[in-house]
């Protein structure tokens, strides 16, 4: 009777301990299908949101009508490459990774610096080529404005996007020169060109990109420049899946030749 009793017990316990596992698998079953899956969404939908500023030449530019540029190019790809439509958001270079949390768009995209602060508050897509910091000034003025302690002066207007890396390298490397900041980006080689701006702080691909287009403007260091970073596209903190799907898709993009066509198609190479 009691090596009964002891059997009896002894399955007791298993059985409880195999229903025990099996609410725990359920239980982690049911988290998992309760979590949002982004990909899933943009194909459900039919439709991927993009957010972008429209202001930085060439790789995002709005007309008022449409949007253009490298990344605008490469959006398009990678919604037709997930079988659904793109519709743009424009945002601000301030709100880029605020309107992404707050679920303004699916994406950001077009010239996007890849940085540890921006690592922290939301997923990072792999870089895209490799870029450093320049001036951009008034054609003819590259040996007056070609170091960091020439462009540092009171006397030198210094013109820079609110709330991009542009902005930050300004406040960093060029305390004492006179900063002037606007809000849209496209207005700064504005005012280089028209000589209310002495420099512009940007990047290689922008400079490059004026200077070609703009007989009036030159690029500063565009060989050798203070800084050294890549492109890259942010996604909404914890959509692992729709972050292996778009680096997936930049994969591609390279093993193909699709962005080195798309980047001659923008002016970015030869």
């Amino acid at each position: 009777m009691k090596l009964l009793t002891q059997q009896l017990m002894q399955r007791s316990k298993k059985l409880s301990i195999q229903l025990s596992k099996a609410l725990l698998l359920l239980t982690v079953t049911l988290s998992f299908s309760s979590f949002a899956d982004l990909l899933q969404d943009v194909q459900e939908k039919g439709y991927l949101t993009v957010g972008t500023t429209g202001d930085y030449k060439p790789f995002t530019f709005f007309d008022g009508e449409t949007y253009s540029g490298y990344d605008v190019d490469v959006a398009n790809h990678l919604a037709t490459e997930l079988g659904v439509e793109v519709r743009f958001v424009q945002t601000t270079w301030k709100g880029l990774v605020g309107d992404l949390k707050e679920g303004k768009y699916d994406i950001a995209m077009g010239g996007i610096t890849r940085r540890m602060s921006r690592q922290l508050a939301a997923e990072q897509s792999q870089g895209y080529m490799t870029f450093g910091k320049v001036f951009l000034v008034a054609n003819g003025k590259e040996a007056q404005y070609d170091t960091l302690e020439e462009v540092n002066l009171p006397s030198v207007r210094v013109g820079v996007n609110i709330g991009g890396t542009n902005e930050k390298f300004a406040d960093e490397f060029l305390p004492n020169a006179t900063i002037i900041k606007f809000e849209n980006n496209l207005d700064v080689p504005k005012a280089v060109s028209e000589g209310n701006v002495d420099v512009m702080v940007t990047e290689t691909p922008e400079a490059l990109y004026y200077e070609t287009t703009d007989k009036t403007l030159q690029a500063v260091r565009d060989e050798s420049p203070f800084t050294k970073s890549q492109f890259g596209y942010l996604i909404p903190v914890g959509e692992q899946r729709f972050l292996n799907t778009v680096n997936f898709v930049m994969d591609e993009m390279k093993l193909k030749g699709i962005d080195r066509a798309l980047m001659k198609k923008n002016s970015l190479m030869n």
